[in-house]
């Protein structure tokens, strides 16, 4: 008999399986209606970002190539050497750097120095030259070392200095060439020859018969000239004659004696009344007064005595004097008549040489040697050691650096031979005109490399904006810039490599507010908002005040906070 279990269980099994496959079918299975809402777009909601506080760096980026900077095309100014012969490069140019006093280069065995200065060689600097490139020359020829003025003349001295400067790289100065050495020789002979002549001319009409006894006439009268004029000088010297003085030695004794005698003729008169006074009253008797009318007498005496002797001694003065002046007198006189002589003297022979046969060809002579010896002196200005204008290139600084070489050796030397670098790193690159602007001179700036290392720069130029052909008016275009890096550390080596520079033109001091640009909106009156989420999609537009912009950020003051949520996109 069968169980009435195993029915039922079997019944349920099928109920079971039934509901799966319903299910699973209502899930694989929509109706239009759900597939479209499924398939319709999610309700749009509000783009938002949030507030935050840091600090602020504004850059400007720079694209550009770290090389040294200010290249400089040299050429030589002229021929190296004493001739204008094929000019052949002997030594070449070598790349590196160049300091002051360096031989730049060799042409026909002959150095070229590279000197500091702004006015370019244009000239050969040979002796009696000035200017400012002699000057220009004597201050690098100080600076190594080598002495000499700062006179803008090129002297003696100053050609010592450069025969010093030559002589210790190896070389000589530019003595003069084998056609001046014989050109000066050939004048000095010519000086020599016509002083010969003249000296001949002159002792020819010296020694004619016509002109003799005028010169001993003249050498007369010159003699008696010296004479006349020292007895004079003797004359002048002298107070009084020696006559004279034997007068005055008598007046001057006779004044003496005349004085002795008045001095003792006061003593014996106040002797006596002396004693006339001393006991006037005294003895039983008085004596009788005594009679002083004879010393009195001699006293008067010897006083018109001592005045006759020195009245008499004035006299002997006074003619002393007169027959001074008198002696004097004569003796100009004398000094007059001498060179009225001497004048006469020498007429008398300048008028017989001129009518001597042998005064012209004296003054041909003459004239002969004055030319001579102008054309002489001429040549001489300007011989001597010379420096030739290719031997010196003058450069507006240094060191420096050859940094391309266009002269080699064995090639004639035709247009630049070289051209040369400062010794420092320069950043060459250019921005947007509008970047520009952001841009001034001594900014900060980083130069980054490649393989990311950074080494500090400022910014030493902006220039103006490039033309393009066929640029719209108006355009933006781009401006050059150069930086310098700070230090020439870790940078040697890397000539020519692309760098990327990054130049801080704003910077905020402390952390400040930021928000996306994209979330500040300038409304119609002119007043700055965002819009700010305090709910979802629910939002209140703030005022605020902006600042610094960089990187896409701007700084914000005004009735926000940290993590404030800022709309950036619409719903």
């Amino acid at each position: 008999m069968k169980s009435p279990r195993k029915p039922l269980i079997g019944a349920v099994a099928a109920v079971v399986i039934i509901a799966a496959v319903g299910w699973v079918l209502g899930t694989r299975l929509r109706s239009p209606a759900d597939e479209a809402a499924r398939r319709a777009a999610p309700e749009a909601s509000l783009i938002t970002a949030a507030v935050e506080r840091r600090k602020l760096v504004s850059t400007v980026v720079v694209s550009g190539t770290l090389q040294y900077g200010s290249p400089l095309p040299v050429s030589l100014a002229g021929v190296v050497g004493g001739t204008s012969d094929l000019q052949r490069v002997t030594r070449a140019p070598r790349r590196g750097k160049v300091v002051e006093g360096t031989v730049l280069m060799e042409v026909n065995g002959r150095p070229v120095f590279a000197l500091r200065g702004t006015v370019p060689m244009h000239r050969t600097i040979a002796p009696g030259s000035r200017g400012d490139d002699v000057k220009q020359l004597q201050r690098a020829l100080r600076r190594l070392g080598f002495g000499g003025p700062v006179s803008g003349a090129f002297d003696q001295a100053t050609i010592a200095a450069v025969t010093r400067m030559y002589r210790k790289r190896g070389y000589e100065a530019q003595q003069p060439t084998l056609a001046d050495r014989q050109s000066y020789d050939t004048l000095r002979r010519a000086v020599q020859a016509a002083e010969e002549t003249l000296a001949t001319e002159k002792q020819a009409l010296d020694q004619g018969r016509d002109v003799l006894p005028l010169k001993v006439r003249l050498a007369n009268a010159r003699a008696d000239l010296k004479s006349a004029e020292s007895a004079l000088e003797e004359a002048k010297a002298q107070e009084t004659a020696p006559e004279d003085e034997t007068r005055l030695a008598a007046a001057d004794a006779a004044v003496r004696a005349a004085e002795e005698r008045l001095l003792a003729a006061e003593q014996e008169l106040a002797a006596a009344r002396n004693q006339a006074t001393a006991d006037p009253g005294a003895g039983p008797s008085p004596r009788p007064a005594t009679d002083t009318r004879l010393l009195e007498m001699k006293v008067a005496n010897a006083r018109a005595d001592l005045e006759d002797a020195r009245l008499e001694r004035g006299r002997v003065l006074e003619e002393a004097g007169r027959a001074r002046d008198k002696r004097l007198q004569e003796l100009r006189r004398g000094v007059r008549t001498a060179r009225e002589a001497v004048l006469t003297a020498e007429q008398t022979l300048r008028q017989a040489r001129r009518l001597s046969p042998a005064k012209l060809k004296i003054a041909n002579a003459g004239k002969d040697l004055a030319a001579a010896r102008s054309m002489l002196a001429e040549f001489a200005r300007t011989y001597g050691p010379s420096i030739p204008p290719g031997e010196i290139v003058f450069l507006p600084k240094l060191p420096a650096r050859v940094q391309k070489v266009a002269a080699r050796a064995g090639q004639t030397v035709e247009n630049d031979v070289a051209t040369v670098t400062g010794s420092t790193f320069m950043v060459t690159g250019s921005v947007d005109a509008a970047e520009s602007d952001l841009l001034r001179e001594g900014m900060t700036a980083t130069i980054e490399l490649d393989t990311g290392k950074k080494y500090p720069a400022t910014v030493t130029a902006v220039g103006e904006k490039a033309k393009v052909p066929g640029e719209v008016e108006g355009a933006q275009g781009t401006r050059p810039v150069l930086l310098t890096p700070t230090s020439m550390k870790g940078l040697k080596g890397l000539s020519g490599a692309p760098v990327t520079v990054r130049v801080t033109v704003g910077a905020t001091e402390e952390p400040v507010l930021v928000v996306p640009v994209a979330a500040v909106v300038t409304a119609a009156d002119g007043k700055v908002r965002v819009q700010v989420e305090y709910a979802t999609d629910k939002t209140r537009e703030v005022e605020v005040r902006t600042g610094l912009t960089a990187d896409g950020a701007v700084e914000v003051t005004g009735a926000l906070n940290e993590g404030d949520r800022v709309v950036v996109g619409g719903a």
